[in-house]
C-alpha cells in the first residue's frame, strides 16, 4: 500500500491543506467541551449570565471554525482521493498497453480488468478515509485523552477500559475477516471472467445448447462469492452492536462515577459534562481508527494486485532512440531465429533463415501449429526471438526505438479488432492525420467502399465495440483498409484473408499489388490460392523452414507443400497443376 503513496505527490499542496484543516477542526471542537464546563462551574452555578454569554458566542463562533474546517477537510480528502484512482487507473491502463504478449499471458482479461476498476475503486475508498481519518483521529484521540484527564483525573481510567475493549473487539474482527478479503478478489475475477467469456461466445453457447451449463458455473462462482459477502458483512457487523455495547458501558460509568463525585463537591458537575464528551471523542476515534485498520486489509489486497501489475519488468526493452542509420531500402531479414516460448522446452520455431526485399511478397504456409504466426509476430517483437537475428532495413530490431520500428510496420491480425466509433475512425486508427480522401483509397483497396456506402452514415456509420455489428468478411476487410491507411514500409498479413470469397481476395490483391512496389509483404495463409503468385513461399512444418521458393519451384520439390497443395484441389485440378509443372509451366 504504501508504493501507492507516490501517486500523492502532485497533490501535497492539497493534503498540506488539508491537514492544516483538520487541526483547525479538531482543536476547535476539543474547546467546546472546556467551554461548556467554564459555562456551568463559572455561569450557571453562580448565576454569572455575563459569563454563559461570553463562553456562549465564544463557542458559537468555534462552532463555525470547525464546520468550515470539516467542509475544507472533507473536500480535500475526496478531491485528492478521486485524482489519486485517476492516476492509478491511468498508470495500469498504460502499464497494460506496454505489455508484449509474453507479460499478458501472466495475466488473464478479467483479473485486468477487475483491477483496473474494482480493486483500484478499493484503494480510493480507503485512501480517501485515511486522508479524512489518519490526522484526525489520532489527533482526537491524543489531545482528547489529554484534556480528559487535565479535566477530570479521577475518571480517566475508564477512557482505559474504552479503548481496550475497542481495540481488543477490531483485532478479534480483523484476525476472522482479514484472510478472507484475497479470497473475495479472486472470486471477483472469476465472475468476471465467465461473464466475459459468455458475452464473447454466446453464439457458441446458443449453438451447442449449452446455456444450463453456462448458468450452472455462474451460479456456483456466484454462489461461493455471495457465501463468503455475507460471512464478511455478519462478522463485520458484529462491530456495531460491539461498539454500542463499549459506548454505552462507559457512558454508564462516568455517570456512575461522576454522580459519586458530585455528591462530594457539586461543582464538580461541568468537569462531568465536559469529561464525558471527551470520553465520547476519544471512543469514536478509537471506533474511526477500528473500521479502517479492518477494511485495510481488503485494500492491501487489492494494492498487492495493482502493484504486481505496476512493478512487472518488461521482458522486451527498446532503447530510446534508434542505433545506426537504416537502409533506405525496405527489407525484412531472419538470420538462424529460434524462438520457445518461457518455460517451454521444445522450440516453436528452429534456425528459421530468408530474406524478404522491398516489392516483393513473402509468404507463409504450414500446418496448423507450424509456427507461421509466431514467426511473423516476432517481426514487431510481440515476442522475443531466443536466438539469431531479425534485422529490419538493415539494422538490428533490438536497434530500433518503439515508436520507429512500429511505424514502419501495417499488421492485419488474423481476427479483425474494431473499436467502438466509425468506420473512418477505425481505418485512420494508425494514421490520425489521414485525409477523407486517403480513407477512402484505403478502402477501396481493401474492397470495403460497397458495403460501407449502404452503411447508414457510409464513413460516419456507427462501429460497435469489438465490430459486432459488422460481419468477419467487412471486419476484416476494414483491418485491411487500417494497415493501408497507414502507409508503412512493411505489411504483415496474418491470414487476413481467411473470411474473404475466392473473388474479393483476388481483387484486393490485385488492387494492393501498385501500392506495396516500395514495400515488404509478408502473407501468412492457410489458401494456397492466396500464396501461389508470391515471390517466395516459405513452407515450414514443425517449427522448421522445410521448403522455400515458388509455387512451381515448391511443387517439384517439396514433399510438405505437395501435400498442402494436393488437400485443397480435386484429383482432376491435381492431375492438371502436376501436368503444368512437368511441361514447364
Amino acid at each position: 500500500m504504501l508504493k501507492l503513496l507516490r501517486f500523492l505527490k502532485p497533490y501535497w499542496w492539497q493534503v498540506l491543506l488539508l491537514l492544516i484543516s483538520t487541526v483547525a477542526q479538531v482543536y476547535a471542537t476539543l474547546q467546546l467541551p472546556a467551554l461548556m464546563a467554564d459555562i456551568i462551574n463559572n455561569g450557571i452555578v453562580p448565576g454569572n449570565m455575563d459569563s454563559v454569554w461570553r463562553d456562549g458566542l465564544l463557542m458559537l463562533a468555534l462552532v463555525a471554525v470547525s464546520a468550515a474546517a470539516a467542509f475544507c477537510s472533507s473536500y480535500f480528502s475526496a478531491k485528492i482521493g478521486a485524482y489519486f484512482s485517476r492516476d492509478l487507473r491511468a498508470a495500469v491502463f498504460a502499464k497494460v498497453l506496454a505489455f508484449n504478449m509474453t507479460d499478458l499471458k501472466n495475466y488473464s482479461t478479467a483479473s485486468l480488468i477487475t483491477r483496473t476498476t474494482n480493486d483500484i475503486s478499493q484503494i480510493q475508498m480507503i485512501i480517501t478515509m485515511i486522508l479524512s481519518m489518519m490526522v484526525r483521529a489520532p489527533l482526537f484521540c491524543i489531545l482528547g485523552l489529554v484534556m480528559a484527564i487535565q479535566t477530570a483525573p479521577e475518571m480517566s481510567w475508564i477512557i482505559v477500559v474504552g479503548i481496550v475493549a475497542v481495540v481488543v473487539s477490531a483485532a478479534i474482527i480483523l484476525a476472522i475477516v482479514g484472510p478472507k478479503f484475497k479470497i473475495f478478489q479472486g472470486l471477483i475475477d472469476k465472475v468476471t471472467l465467465i461473464t466475459r467469456e459468455n458475452l464473447t461466445g454466446i453464439k457458441v453457447v446458443r449453438a451447442f445448447n449449452n446455456e444450463r451449463l453456462e448458468v450452472k458455473k455462474f451460479d456456483k462462482t456466484n454462489k461461493d462469492l455471495t457465501k463468503l459477502l455475507i460471512f464478511i458483512d455478519r462478522i463485520l457487523e458484529l462491530q456495531n452492536p460491539l461498539i454500542n455495547i463499549i459506548f454505552n458501558g462507559t457512558s454508564l460509568l462516568c455517570s456512575w462515577v461522576g454522580i459519586s463525585l458530585l455528591n462530594q463537591d457539586f461543582n464538580y458537575l461541568g468537569n462531568m459534562t465536559a469529561f464525558s464528551e471527551y470520553v465520547t471523542f476519544v471512543m469514536i476515534s478509537f471506533l474511526m481508527l477500528s473500521v479502517m485498520f479492518v477494511m485495510l486489509p481488503r485494500a492491501n489486497v487489492s494494492a498487492h494486485r495493482i502493484n504486481d501489475v505496476l512493478m512487472t519488468k518488461e521482458k522486451i526493452h527498446f532503447p530510446d532512440k534508434t542505433k545506426g542509420v537504416p537502409d533506405k531500402r525496405s527489407s525484412v531479414e531472419f538470420k538462424k531465429v529460434d524462438f520457445c516460448y518461457p518455460g517451454a522446452s521444445e522450440k516453436v520455431l528452429d534456425d528459421i533463415s530468408f530474406k524478404a526485399e522491398a516489392g516483393q511478397t513473402t509468404a507463409f504456409i504450414g500446418s496448423t501449429g507450424s509456427g507461421k504466426s509466431t514467426l511473423i509476430n516476432l517481426v514487431p517483437r510481440f515476442y522475443e526471438a531466443t536466438s539469431g537475428e531479425i534485422l529490419i532495413d538493415g539494422l538490428n530490431i533490438r536497434d530500433f526505438s518503439k515508436d520507429d520500428l512500429i511505424n514502419r510496420i501495417g499488421l492485419v491480425p488474423q481476427r479483425g479488432i474494431l473499436f467502438a466509433g466509425t468506420v473512418a475512425s477505425n481505418i485512420k486508427f494508425g494514421a490520425p492525420s489521414a485525409t477523407a480522401e486517403q480513407i477512402k483509397k484505403a478502402a477501396d483497396i481493401a474492397q470495403a467502399t460497397k458495403f460501407i456506402e449502404k452503411l447508414p452514415g457510409g464513413f460516419s456509420a456507427h462501429i460497435a465495440q469489438g465490430g459486432t455489428n459488422v460481419s468477419g468478411g467487412q471486419k476484416q476487410r476494414l483491418s485491411i483498409a487500417r494497415a493501408i491507411c497507414k502507409n508503412p514500409d512493411i505489411f504483415i498479413f496474418d491470414d487476413a484473408f481467411s473470411a474473404l470469397d475466392m473473388k474479393t481476395d483476388a481483387n484486393l490483391r490485385k488492387a494492393l499489388a501498385p501500392i506495396v512496389t516500395d514495400a515488404v509483404v509478408l502473407i501468412v495463409a492457410q489458401r494456397v490460392s492466396t500464396v501461389k503468385d508470391a515471390d517466395q513461399i516459405i513452407v515450414l512444418d514443425q517449427g522448421k523452414m522445410v521448403g522455400k521458393g515458388t509455387h512451381q519451384e515448391l511443387l517439384k520439390c517439396c514433399n510438405v507443400y505437395q501435400s498442402i497443395v494436393k488437400s485443397q484441389l480435386s484429383d482432376r485440378e491435381w492431375e492438371k497443376e502436376m501436368k503444368g509443372i512437368k511441361n514447364g509451366a
